[in-house]
């Protein structure tokens, strides 16, 4: 029988003709005790795809991973056999100079984990290439389930949040100091990229609390019955942020109204002066109107008379500031 003719397979080629380098895959992949984790950040939706086949996910998880507005949640699927997380954790935006929400889809499998972050989590790509180059690490956490290693990237992640509230805090402070130095304007300023930041990331944690107490219940099928708490130090750590939110938030609070109080008692002085100053002006002012009048009177057009004026009107202002400061007004 004639051999069918090979299809000629070109490589792509640039405009001048130049031969171009295959694609590295972008998919990161581990395996060791029976267990997988497949690591890929910002999936497209051919990668995506290729990976619903591979493991038989449901398609309107697809459509979760592939959305770019997913709130935390958790699907659970018991004939298939895994479970559909979508978590969200904070991250600095540098093009807007804000805190954002980072997905992290997530799905766990009896012998398998796939993260997918929308964005790059470092955690979670650091924790990767820990296991890649250390062998006993991997075999540590590889060797305890695919819940185990999905508790040890969460813990990493929550971790990675506690420095950008030692951030805010840091940033109270200084707001704190330079109320002290009356550095009033600046401080406008500054409570307000810190109330921008702590209702930031009150935003992203508050939906994410009832999420972790389901992915605490959900996964436990996941984890050797001796680790089954495990999960819960993730919820004490999501309520040990919100708790520091909430006292941030009223920190803030007491700050904007502390230097709304400075600011308002500065403005007092300065009327308080300015008023003082218009009534002592005031009757000099009607002293010279009557005497500025076109009339004759005692003295008119004698030096005695101009010095007698100009002495009035001093012994006038004097002794209205005795009397401002009499009643402490000054």
């Amino acid at each position: 029988m004639p051999s069918l003719p090979r299809i000629k397979r070109t490589r792509p080629r640039s405009s001048d003709g130049e031969v171009l380098a295959r694609p590295e895959p972008r998919v990161a992949e581990l395996s060791a005790h029976g267990l997988t984790w497949v690591h890929l950040d910002t999936p497209t939706a051919e990668e995506a795809t290729a990976l619903q086949e591979r493991f038989g996910w449901h398609p309107l998880d697809l459509e979760d991973v592939l959305s770019k507005r997913q709130r935390p949640k958790i699907d659970e699927y018991t004939e298939e056999g895994y479970l559909f997380a979508v978590l969200h954790f904070p991250v600095y935006d540098k093009n807007v100079q804000r805190l954002n929400a980072a997905e992290l889809d997530t799905f766990i499998g009896h012998d398998y984990l796939v993260t997918l972050p929308a964005v790059e989590l470092l955690p979670v790509t650091r924790l990767f290439r820990r296991c890649e180059e250390d062998e006993a690490l991997r075999d540590q956490l590889f060797g305890k389930g695919s819940g185990y290693l999905l508790y040890h990237a969460l813990d990493d992640l929550f971790d990675y949040c506690f420095p950008i509230l030692d951030k805010i805090a840091h940033k109270l402070d200084s707001i704190e100091d330079d109320i002290d130095d009356e550095r009033f304007d600046e401080v406008v300023r500054d409570i307000s990229k810190a109330k921008q930041e702590i209702i930031s990331y009150r935003k992203i944690i508050k939906p994410q609390r009832p999420t972790l107490r389901l992915l605490e219940r959900y996964v436990e099928r996941f984890l050797p019955e001796q680790l089954e708490t495990y999960y819960d130090d993730l919820v004490d750590a999501s309520e040990r942020i919100w708790d520091l939110l909430d006292n941030y938030k009223e920190v803030v609070e007491a700050l904007e109204d502390t230097n709304e109080s400075a600011i308002n008692h500065r403005q007092n002085d300065i009327l308080r002066v300015l008023t003082v100053v218009s009534v002592i002006l005031l009757p000099m002012t009607l002293v010279t109107g009557i005497f500025g009048m076109n009339v004759h009177f005692p003295g008119f057009e004698t030096a005695a008379a101009w010095w007698g004026i100009v002495a009035g009107m001093v012994a006038l202002a004097v002794c209205l500031a005795a009397f401002f400061r009499y009643k402490r007004w000054l």
